[in-house]
């Protein structure tokens, strides 16, 4: 990555404290309200340089730094105008001026971050290069840009000049502080639709941990801080990104817990807005002298899951700060938010798994090897010999703090755990190391679906059935009565984890019966990221991977539009015997009042046999088969469980007692 230098001049300063006139106002009442000022965008008049770098003569970078006396003073008397108190010159609170369709009209198509951390002082300074365009179906008047409320907005340059914009205070439950600082540029010229600007930024402030959100609907103090856990801190940096905290820029519509699900969907809306995007990142972490002696130097970063190798630099000179350096570049993101993860922590390098534990965790990583050691032979057989890449483990530093995982990289507490608990994670978790996709249906639906396919190995069929369906009542629950009745999310544009994940469990878990294991364990071996441009394209690697197979009609009706759940029922079973000693034709007549087909498993049981056949019932329709059947038919049943459905998913008839064939 080339040094990033401003327009012409060579100098790259990154200023850690911010001036009075790039704070936001104190916010008005209501959840899309705030103070508005407008800034000048010349932050660094008033700010401290902590960091630079430099083209020296010689054509190379020189890099330096210095002591930071009164710095944080100055970034707190900042914050604190972010916080409360209108800047000077605005006599009353004006409301934001960006609209929601506005909001939601921001799509960016590359970021390329400039990040800077001072884990002692909780610091972060970021330069942010962004394309950014206009995915609204009409020209684009105000351009709102969102961080953090404990983040100041420094300096806003569009399409290289350097621009005037708006502050703002807008409530939002998709930061831990539970408030946004928006900036609003007025754009001189209105952005066409689809048409995409150069978007220059810096803001810099202190993250650390909050769980003022949470705490403001009444959860109990331990249980907000084990999930709000995120914060720029010396041996330990975590920050998810948009839903939990707002570190890189954004545009969101505020959404308050509580509310619906508005906040969830808004954090979907957002990842799916920047699946395909472009990151490339640069990051620098500066430690005193005295902190790097105490808990060393970072040696692990992550970056949008992905590990990230890092150079030292140390100092013999105790006023310039240590640096630890290291960059991304080009990064496709998928279906996620943009992460960042840098700590001090012991590497343990298992067979497909690397764990980046603390010293306290290290009693543990025996039997974490053991669940992976036990798991990887079922994954191996299912999902092939190669993976993209090992999986990451970051121990995270409380052992009740909630997990997080971004692509083949789990945040989460190396804690002892029973051994089921253990082999469910790595079930889980390691699935990702071998399918990797920007599709959540994909890449979070497989990874639950190989859940439930281990707990069928481990405690069988039934078992399996039963923790997918735990989350089918949410399910049928969000699913619209009727295609048109409801919002209703098709998988492949899916933004709820009860879609990408519940119900894509379920479409992998009838493809089976549809394409047999064989089938759908080949398709899965052989797919591949970089070829998935088409939304048909695991639809084609199943219908080439076994027997050809036409599956449009349940790629259409499960993947490609939501059509709802079937809503089964047997409608009728006549019973007639044979000329055959002991034997039975039956018919059952099955109905499907939903709109989404199926391929139905129908089973007939007497005390002789039980015979299962399945039959394809369209949405709107019926459909009759004929079993023939060894001994009095006692029983029907239609659904196996494997089929989510609005109410129930197994349905059982009693049959009477027929006369037998005469002789």
């Amino acid at each position: 990555m080339k040094l990033r230098e401003w327009s012409a001049a060579a100098w790259l300063m990154v200023v850690f404290a911010c001036g009075a006139s790039a704070c936001a106002a104190q916010q008005a009442a209501g959840t899309n309200t705030g103070a508005a000022q407008t800034n000048a965008g010349a932050p660094t008049s008033s700010g401290t340089v902590l960091f630079s770098r430099h083209i020296g003569d010689d054509g190379q970078v020189v890099t330096s730094g210095q002591a930071v006396a009164g710095a944080a003073a100055a970034g707190a008397a900042g914050n604190s105008a972010v916080a409360s108190g209108a800047a000077a010159g605005n006599a009353a609170a004006l409301p934001p001026l960006a609209t929601d369709a506005e909001r939601r009209a921001v799509a960016y198509r590359t970021l390329d971050l400039d990040v800077h951390l001072r884990p002692a002082q909780q610091y972060l300074a970021v330069r942010a290069r962004m394309v950014v365009r206009n995915a609204g179906a009409v020209p684009l008047r105000h351009l709102p840009m969102q961080l953090s409320s404990t983040l100041a907005w420094q300096q806003i340059r569009v399409a290289g000049r350097e621009v005037r914009f708006a502050q703002a205070l807008v409530n939002s439950d998709t930061d831990h502080t539970g408030q946004l600082n928006e900036a609003t540029v007025t754009l001189a010229e209105p952005l066409a639709a689809g048409a995409e600007l150069a978007v220059d930024v810096t803001y810099a402030g202190r993250v650390e941990d909050s769980a003022k959100r949470l705490l403001a609907i009444g959860t109990p103090e331990n249980v907000a801080a084990a999930s709000d856990w995120d914060r720029v801190s010396s041996g330990f940096t975590g920050l998810r990104g948009f839903g939990n905290v707002v570190w890189y820029p954004v545009s969101s519509v505020p959404a308050i817990l509580g509310d619906g699900a508005k906040v969830f969907d808004e954090i979907g809306r957002h990842k799916l807005g920047l699946s395909g995007a472009r990151l490339s990142l640069e990051l620098t972490v500066e430690t005193t002298a005295a902190e790097s002696a105490e808990g060393g130097m970072p040696n692990v970063a992550l970056v949008d899951g992905l590990p990230v190798e890092l150079s030292v630099t140390q100092s013999s000179d105790p006023s310039i700060p240590n640096l630890a350096m290291g960059r991304v570049e080009n990064q496709t993101l998928g279906f996620e938010t943009v992460s960042l993860f840098v700590a001090t922590r012991t590497a343990h390098k298992l067979a497909a798994t690397t764990v980046w534990a603390t010293a306290a965790s290290a009693a543990n990583l025996a039997a974490w090897s053991d669940a992976e050691a036990a798991v990887l032979p079922f994954l191996r057989g299912w999902l092939g010999g190669t993976r993209h890449r090992d999986l990451t483990v970051l121990d995270l530093p409380e052992s009740a703090d909630i997990p997080f995982e971004a692509g083949a990289m789990l945040a989460t507490p190396v804690r002892a755990a029973s051994e089921e608990v253990l082999d469910n994670v790595f079930a889980h978790a390691l699935t990702h190391a071998w399918v990797m996709s920007r599709r959540a249906w994909l890449s979070e639906g497989v990874a639950h679906f190989m859940g439930t396919l281990w707990m069928e190995k481990q405690r069988g069929r039934e078992e399996a059935l039963a923790m997918l369906a735990d989350s089918r009542q949410a399910l049928a629950l969000a699913e619209p009565a009727s295609p048109g009745e409801g919002d209703g999310q098709p998988l492949l544009t899916a933004t709820a984890p009860v879609y990408y994940r519940t119900k894509a469990a379920y479409v992998l878990w009838m493809l089976r019966s549809l394409v047999t294991d064989e089938t759908l364990s080949a398709a899965l071996r052989a797919y591949n990221p970089d070829a998935d441009r088409t939304p048909d394209y695991f639809e084609h690697l199943l219908e080439n991977a076994g027997a050809r197979r036409d599956l449009r009609w349940f790629f259409n009706d499960w993947v490609y539009h939501d059509m709802g759940l079937p809503d089964l029922a047997i409608d009728n079973v006549f019973t007639t015997p044979t000329a055959l000693s002991g034997s039975y034709l039956v018919a059952v007549t099955v109905s499907n009042d939903g709109y989404a087909g199926a391929e139905v498993p129908v089973q007939v049981i007497s005390d002789l046999a039980t015979v299962t056949q399945r039959v394809v019932v369209a949405g709107r329709a019926r459909a009759t088969l004929r079993i023939l059947l060894q001994g009095q038919p006692t029983e029907v049943r239609v659904n196996d469980g494997t089929i989510p459905e609005t109410d129930a998913s197994i349905h059982v008839k009693k049959l009477d007692t027929v006369p037998a064939p005469a002789k």
